[in-house]
């Protein structure tokens, strides 16, 4: 108790050890004396940190519950230990404080209440914040205060505030959303008297039941969650099965895997005159992977090609006109500038190439023949 001579207040930030009842004396003697004390926490309780500090929290109405509060839904913080609360005021003082009387007093404040864990509280405690109604556990206290002023006549007595996260006062937190009025919010209550609790509020605060989780793995073993559990009635009125008698209808003797048979299979053996022997090791015989290659009695049929793409064909040889054709070879023809060939071998080749085209006459290479042949064509037509 000399250490905490002159001391305002005491801060434990997520203790990690087991108090012994020394200490746990020397705190209650100091509350009681008019110290302050903050307890910080994180999520799991006592269970995750190894200590047993609600042994003396109980005695003022505050518990830490070894939990975990978690946000339903994703809304602007990704991880979902980072709940964003903007309804968790249950005591008007805090919007009295914060110079917010004429809002909603429920969301007066939004904070971050990251990696946490919930409590539990009764009188003479009074919760201040809770989880709101989008975290889990819904509507749950997360920060209590206690002032030991309400409960005595003497003026100088001792407070107690607890809150579920220590992480909320770390310096990655304290600037997300109002942590940092939290923090002004819970060091006011201790060290002055600023902040006065509304009895109103304190004495009847609006939180919802702890309600656990069913562990819906375990509930899905049993037969109960299978079968309908109302009374049922057969014609003579009697109940075939209810809640009470529904293990009755399963027989675990049906099925097991034991050795009780063991002693009746030997005594076969001499009963049916069987030797009994080890058993002996069969060889194994495989078979063969891929069956034996036979000749063939008919040749093998073979695919014939594919008719060739549309693209190797000429299309306007096929559907363009005799006059396109020759408008087209007459265009190649004044196009080419070859110093090889003379112009009278360009104009047989286009003689040519028009006679294949047209075909004034089969199978004849002589320019001046096809010449001949096309005059006599154009004097036959005159006359």
């Amino acid at each position: 108790m000399d250490v905490l001579n002159g001391v305002q207040l005491v801060v434990f930030g997520a203790p990690r050890a087991m108090f012994s009842e020394a200490e746990f004396n020397c705190l209650r003697k100091y509350i009681d004396l008019g110290g302050s004390v903050l307890v910080m926490f994180t999520e799991g309780g006592e269970k995750e940190l190894h200590t047993n500090i609600n042994y003396l929290l109980e005695e003022f109405g505050i518990m830490v519950n070894s939990d975990y509060v978690l946000r339903t839904h994703y809304y602007l913080y990704f991880h979902p230990k980072e709940c964003l609360v903007n309804d968790g005021v249950v005591n008007e003082a805090v919007a009295k404080y914060l110079g917010r009387e004429n809002e909603n007093s429920l969301k007066c404040i939004s904070f971050v209440f990251p990696y946490g864990a919930s409590l539990n509280v009764a009188k003479p405690a009074a919760p201040i914040l809770t989880s709101g109604s989008v975290a889990y556990p819904l509507n749950r206290p997360l920060c209590a205060f206690y002032s030991a002023s309400k409960y005595s006549n003497e003026a100088k007595k001792g407070k107690l505030a607890v809150i579920g996260s220590g992480h909320l006062l770390t310096d990655k937190y304290i600037n997300w959303e109002e942590n940092d009025k939290i923090r002004e919010i819970l060091f006011d209550f201790l060290i002055t008297d600023n902040i006065t609790l509304n009895e109103i509020d304190a004495n009847d605060p609006e939180t919802s039941d702890y309600k656990m989780i069913p562990d819906i793995g375990m509930l899905s073993s049993r037969v109960r969650t299978c079968l309908q559990l109302q009374e049922s009635l057969n014609n003579t009125g009697h109940i075939l099965f209810s809640a009470d008698n529904i293990n009755s209808l399963i027989d675990t003797k049906l099925c097991s895997l034991n050795t009780s048979m063991l002693p009746d299979t030997l005594n076969a053996y001499k009963t049916l005159n069987v030797p009994h022997n080890q058993l002996q090791l069969i060889p194994p015989t495989f078979n063969d992977t891929l069956p034996a290659l036979q000749f063939a009695v008919y040749p093998p049929p073979f695919q014939e090609l594919p008719s060739p793409f549309l693209e190797l064909f000429d299309l306007d040889s096929i559907f363009g006109s005799e006059k396109s054709l020759l408008a087209q070879l007459a265009m190649s023809y004044l196009e080419t500038e070859s110093s090889e060939k003379t112009v009278e071998d360009n104009i047989n080749q286009f003689i040519h190439d028009v006679n294949e085209n047209l075909e004034f006459i089969g199978h004849i290479n002589d320019c001046k023949e096809v010449i001949q042949t096309v005059f006599s064509f154009i004097n036959n037509y005159k006359n």
